[in-house]
């Protein structure tokens, strides 16, 4: 698996990217963990600003697989249609009622252990 380290000469949204691209296909992840990946435990806001900002990006960057500590769609008014995350979560199996991932536990990617920090 290919790893990724912050790079100083990178934005922090950048690096924020770099790992959302490699979370695989059917797998979601949270703001919180990204940040805490990256080394700014305290960042998760500013993930969800970069999440925000990822679709200006020239490459696609996955933005529907990062939801909220809880497995909530918090960022889905950010699609272009509010039902748009919801369908490309279920398109990858996620199980979603009400605004919420309800097998998150088992589709939980987290890099810090994935990605062996």
């Amino acid at each position: 698996m290919k790893t990724v380290k912050a790079d100083a000469r990178a934005s922090f949204f950048e690096n924020v990217y770099e790992v959302v691209k490699l979370i695989p296909y059917g797998r979601v992840t949270s703001y919180g963990a990204i940040a805490a990946f990256l080394g700014s435990r305290g960042s998760a806001r500013m993930v969800g600003w970069a999440m925000n900002a990822s679709h200006g990006c020239p490459e696609p960057v996955p933005a529907h697989r990062v939801v909220n500590r809880n497995g909530l769609l918090t960022g889905k008014h950010h699609f272009g249609h509010p039902d748009l995350m919801r369908k490309l979560l279920e398109q990858e199996g996620a199980v979603v009622e009400e605004d919420k991932i309800l097998n998150f536990k088992e589709l939980f990617w987290d890099p810090s252990r994935e990605l062996g920090i």
